[in-house]
């Protein structure tokens, strides 16, 4: 299949899509996954893929399999290898290293219990941490997480594609953040930094539920000397009780459909307006369409519920 690229532009976009094996993607991980291919590809960019693999007891046999099949069957051709976090562990830990020389780095030995009864406030996306180890380690304590310090940050602002401009005041919002857990997994926030760094990745496209984890990421950033990327998330896709569609949920959104007709589905979601004819289409003429005609300024910010209506 051949892929229209915008004549007009260059090839320094770099795009990703980066799913967790941890399952089959959902409607919500497809529309991630058009999303951002579009986009680089209507800039005339590169399009990556990254499997989120760090948590391997999470992991399904075969579930990375299926995605990629998936994905091609849909279309959305990547350029280049494939990059497993599994198989970055060491250049994880050399970050980590350069981190804590560098001062950022503190070891903590709370438990989670003791942050739940000492933590100031809820945050963001659960108790704000609040400071216990900062300072050092309780005498006879032993260290469980290694975090990164945000105290003294200043009030961190960025603006995002879709939802405008954000801001966040890291200590006060998150505290200090787990870069590797108690379990001796490096965390999301570090491996997601590490790799599109690495990549060259400079356009992340993704879910708006990882809107909040975009400050940490951001200040991360900073951390290593390093130029962020430009932010855009796309709208979360609800079930009718309002909670977000899970993995568990990927039976009842777009199974059993065609896959041109799956990705008219996704693009009616984003907005767009497909042509009825292409619902019978091949993958790869919705893709071209898409492509050509994607308009950014149609995509809602609100959480929606997919038209299943086909």
């Amino acid at each position: 299949m051949t892929i229209v690229r915008s004549p007009n532009c260059s090839n320094s976009i770099v795009g990703r899509f980066a799913p967790s094996p941890t399952g089959p993607l959902h409607f919500g991980s497809l529309v991630a996954a058009v999303g951002s291919f579009v986009l680089a590809r209507q800039a005339g960019g590169r399009w990556l893929l990254r499997m989120e693999d760090l948590d391997q007891p999470r992991v399904v046999p075969g579930a990375a399999d299926s995605i990629l099949r998936l994905l091609e069957d849909m279309g959305l051709e990547w350029d280049g290898e494939i990059v497993w976090q599994s198989q970055r562990t060491e250049r994880y830990a050399e970050v980590l290293e350069q981190l804590r020389s560098n001062g950022h780095l503190f070891d903590c030995g709370c438990t989670r219990k003791e942050i739940l009864a000492s933590a100031p406030h809820p945050g963001e996306e659960g108790p704000v941490y609040p400071g216990l180890c900062r300072q050092g380690l309780p005498p006879g304590r032993p260290p469980r997480a290694t975090r990164l310090r945000v105290d003294g940050a200043e009030t961190l602002c960025f603006t995002d594609g879709l939802f405008g401009p954000r801001k966040q005041h890291l200590e006060t919002a998150v505290g200090d953040f787990v870069l590797l857990r108690a379990d001796g997994v490096f965390s999301y926030q570090l491996a997601v930094v590490v790799d599109d760094i690495d990549a060259g990745v400079n356009q992340v496209v993704r879910g708006a539920d990882l809107l909040g984890s975009t400050p940490r990421q951001i200040y991360l950033y900073a951390c290593l000397g390093a130029p962020p990327p430009t932010y855009l998330h796309l709208p979360m896709a609800i079930r009718a009780d309002g909670r977000k569609i899970s993995k568990r949920d990927t039976e009842s959104t777009g199974h059993g459909t065609q896959h041109g007709e799956r990705l008219c589905q996704l693009l009616r979601f984003l907005g767009q307006a497909p042509p009825e004819e292409l619902r019978s289409a091949l993958p790869g003429d919705v893709v071209n369409w898409a492509i050509e005609n994607f308009d950014l300024s149609r995509v809602p910010a609100e959480s929606r519920v997919p038209d299943d209506s086909f």
